[in-house]
């Protein structure tokens, strides 16, 4: 609801520095969300102010200060729901932000620690971050740090925030950040979720802002993806292409997918194709880009109507 009231450029511009999981989480809410009173958005709304209030405040004078001053802005009731929820979201800081730390630098980081904390970081991180980690841990290492997530159950505050505490001293968490969050990182999360939870979750967005929706569908699919496409589904998209279009987007590509194009072709339209690219002046890079969009719609298109399957879906979408 907060992102509705936002409006679409100020939301997009938010979606740009959330992580994968909170995008396709905050994307699934946004399309289930149906009638929104303008009395809810209001009352959203000044949650959230209460909230970055309550953070300022005890950033600078501590919780009792943050309480008193918001009790007499909402109450002594929400006053103390609102100090203890952003507190909490405080005290967790380190492990939210080590999705966003550069890899390497974790894992320099974690051999030299102790088996136990190497078990606490990885059990707070995302199971394909965390596995991705351990892989490189020596045999023995993998071993011992396995079993003790295994086993692990409830872990104390103090040694949750010692943690934390070491963590922010020797970790740059800043050096990731840039790399995270933003419209490539939402298509690439959504190429792996399969066709029918990737249409659910486009429209959700679509609703909301046409023009993301679009954004982030163009990036889905690059030019250099038809590589993975089987052969029938690449030979029924050739039959809705010119082969002068076909020439040109094949001048800007690798030498593998060419092979594979041509491969799916006839001897001599294949020939007609090679004659076309040796004869072809100089394009511009533009133009290129062009026609290769227009053969990605396409692919699109064919995709909707059930006539080809793009890699990286589930096993519920995939032909058998």
């Amino acid at each position: 609801m907060f992102i509705i009231s936002l409006g679409t450029k100020a939301s997009a511009q938010v979606f740009r520095h959330l992580s994968e999981e909170e995008m396709e989480t905050l994307s699934m809410e946004i399309a289930k969300l149906e009638n929104v009173s303008s009395e809810d958005l209001v009352w959203v709304n000044k949650e959230f102010e209460a909230m970055v209030q309550a953070q300022e405040y005890i950033t600078t004078g501590g919780v009792a200060l943050a309480q008193q001053i918001l009790e007499e802005a909402i109450g002594p009731q929400r006053a103390l729901e609102i100090t203890r929820r952003v507190q909490a979201s405080m005290q967790v800081r380190g492990f939210n932000v080590l999705e966003n730390v550069d890899q390497n630098q974790l894992l320099v980081f974690l051999q030299k620690e102790h088996p136990q904390t190497i078990a606490l970081v990885l059990s707070q991180m995302h199971p394909t971050q965390a596995a991705n980690i351990l892989v490189e841990l020596a045999p023995d290492l993998q071993v011992n740090v396995v079993h003790r997530i295994a086993k692990m159950e409830r872990v104390s505050p103090e040694t949750i925030q010692r943690v934390e505490s070491v963590l922010e001293k020797n970790i740059d968490f800043s050096a990731g950040t840039s790399q995270f969050g933003g419209v490539k990182a939402a298509a690439e999360m959504l190429n792996m979720v399969g066709a029918r939870h990737e249409k659910n979750i486009l429209s959700g967005i679509a609703r909301e802002n046409s023009d993301l929706a679009v954004e982030i569908k163009n990036l889905m699919f690059v030019f250099e993806d038809i590589i993975h496409l089987d052969d029938r589904s690449i030979q029924k998209v050739l039959k809705e292409v010119e082969n002068r279009e076909l020439a040109m987007a094949l001048k800007l590509c690798s030498d593998e997918l060419k092979r594979k194009i041509l491969g799916n072709m006839s001897k001599r339209a294949a020939e007609m194709i090679i004659e076309e690219l040796e004869y072809m002046g100089p394009v511009r890079l533009r133009e290129v880009e062009d026609v290769q969009q227009r053969i990605i719609d396409i692919i699109r298109r064919l995709e909707e109507e059930d006539e080809i399957v793009l890699g990286g879906g589930t096993g519920e979408d995939q032909l058998i």
